[in-house]
Parts: C-alpha cells; sequence; structure tokens
C-alpha cells in the first residue's frame, strides 16, 4: 500500500498484524502510506492484557475503544473507559491501559505523526497467515522491547522493585 491521491482502502481482515504481548495491534495505515502523518491501528486486547506505564516523546497518542472495558491511567488519574469512549494522551503524558475484565476488548490507536508502528513492527510477532493465540511472552523478548523502546523515544516505567 502506497499513498496516493486515492487515498487508503483497507478492509477489515486487511493490515499488518503483531502481537504485543498478548494483545494483537492490525495496523490499518502507517506512515509510509500516509506521508508521516499518523499510524491507525486496532488492539484487540487480551483479557488481563495491556501495556505498562510509559511514555512518547515523539508522537501523541488516541484511543477509541470499539468494545469492551479497557482501564486506563492518565498520569495520576485511573479512567474506565467503555464501548464509545475517546481518550488522547499527548507527547510526554504518562500512561497505560489495562483490561481488567475476562473477556477481550477492542479499540483503535491512532498516533500522530507516524513512527510508533515501526516500535510494534520491530519487537513485536508478526502474524502471517491466520491468527491464532498470542505467543507467550519471554523475559527475552521483555528486554528486546526494553532495550528498543528507547531508539523509538518511548520511555517504559518499570514497575518498582518488590518487598
Amino acid at each position: 500500500m502506497t499513498i496516493n491521491q486515492n487515498g487508503l482502502f483497507v478492509q477489515s481482515d486487511q493490515g499488518r498484524s503483531y502481537y504485543f504481548g498478548q494483545d494483537l495491534y492490525t495496523f490499518k495505515a502507517i506512515g509510509e502510506e500516509t506521508g508521516e502523518a499518523y499510524a491507525l491501528c486496532e488492539v484487540i486486547v487480551a483479557p488481563q492484557g495491556g501495556t505498562p506505564p510509559h511514555r512518547h516523546s515523539r508522537e501523541n497518542e488516541s484511543f477509541y475503544v470499539q468494545d469492551g472495558e479497557i482501564e486506563f491511567q492518565l498520569d495520576d488519574r485511573t479512567l474506565m473507559a467503555t464501548a464509545g469512549t475517546f481518550l488522547h494522551s499527548p507527547k510526554g503524558q504518562l500512561h497505560q491501559f489495562t483490561n481488567t475484565t475476562s473477556v477481550p476488548a477492542k479499540m483503535l490507536v491512532w498516533v500522530t505523526p507516524a513512527g510508533f508502528e515501526k516500535f510494534i513492527a520491530e519487537v513485536g510477532k508478526a502474524v502471517n497467515g491466520q491468527i491464532t493465540a498470542a505467543p507467550p511472552l519471554n523475559a527475552e523478548d521483555l528486554d528486546k522491547i526494553l532495550t528498543t523502546a528507547p531508539k523509538y523515544g518511548i520511555e517504559i516505567i518499570p514497575p518498582p522493585p518488590q518487598q
């Protein structure tokens, strides 16, 4: 897919898909197709899935919950988002999301400008063919995520040490 005067047309079963942890990210538009203006992906957030606290220094990140419930942290606020909820996290804001329910949730994630999709492509596990259960995240995967994130202007906040 390339950007052209006719725009983009991506059907429901199309896009570049990657597992990031237990969650499935399917990019419907990437920077190469939008003049680097934005990237848009559909995320299926597994039960108990989501992200650790993090911040982006390059992108604004917006979320539109399509199905289910997702708990968001924006700085020190905790918000429960249900279908139809829109949230915006400007670059530099600490945020995270978690599916605290027992069923998958689905949302659209829009990043401006584009670039985040390159991080997911580098550290995620590409889905080639039929979508099945996510492979488990191992210590090597986690290390790759933590060491690659700064290259894309992403700061991941590690959990506090356990007592």
